[in-house]
């Protein structure tokens, strides 16, 4: 986002995306568990532009004059969720983006993090297609945090990052169920996720529509 990102955002307020152009997959999963990698698959099978929440904010809490920078450093060593009206700015602002593009189709990966932004995003912004949901025992997770070795990954952080997702992720997902939009993807084996990721999308869209989807 540029400079004047306060103004961006607020240039944005009110901008709604039509769900019969627009595509949007919301993925979650607790922290480590591959949602990336498995995006990073998607957008090669189906053309789909993958929307890192957490990648968006650390861009952000790096570029030089943000005035979001020491808030989202604070959310995330304390382990807590960022402010719902910068995270979904973010958002909003990259969706406009690849739109003007001609892209309608996103992946938007750790994000929502809560009730009220799954509520306030699909109000406002687009309704969701499905949810996907990455999981697997903490156990596993924090092994692989720690292997990954970011400098927001040590036992205390992660400790944290597993509490919010439990007290305010869960009820996302609950949510979502009650819906009949979430699809459960089991994640400590890397193949038999995309085992169920493909069974996923064959189920929640008819065949022609996901080969005009390869073909994008």
């Amino acid at each position: 986002m540029n400079n004047n990102s306060k103004d961006t955002l607020a240039s944005l307020e009110g901008l709604t995306f039509d769900p019969k152009q627009v595509t949007v997959v919301f993925v979650l999963g607790g922290p480590g568990s591959g949602k990336g990698t498995q995006c990073s698959l998607l957008v090669k099978d189906y053309g789909f532009v993958h929307l890192s929440a957490g990648d968006l904010l650390r861009q952000e809490q790096a570029r030089p004059g943000s005035e979001y920078a020491n808030i989202i450093q604070q959310s995330i060593e304390e382990g807590q969720i960022v402010p719902m009206h910068v995270t979904i700015g973010l958002l909003k602002h990259e969706m406009s983006r690849s739109i003007i593009e001609g892209k309608m189709k996103f992946l938007i990966d750790g994000f929502p993090r809560k009730i009220d932004q799954c509520l306030a995003f699909e109000k406002n912004i687009c309704p969701c297609r499905f949810t996907l949901d990455f999981y697997c025992s903490e156990q596993v997770l924090m092994k692989r945090l720690l292997a990954r070795g970011r400098r927001d990954d040590n036992i205390n952080t992660i400790k944290k990052r597993f509490e919010t997702h439990q007290k305010l992720t869960v009820p996302v997902l609950e949510y979502m169920d009650k819906q009949k939009k979430l699809v459960r993807i089991p994640c400590e084996n890397n193949i038999e996720s995309s085992s169920y990721i493909s069974k996923c999308f064959k189920k929640n869209w008819p065949i022609s529509e996901i080969d005009a989807i390869k073909m994008y």
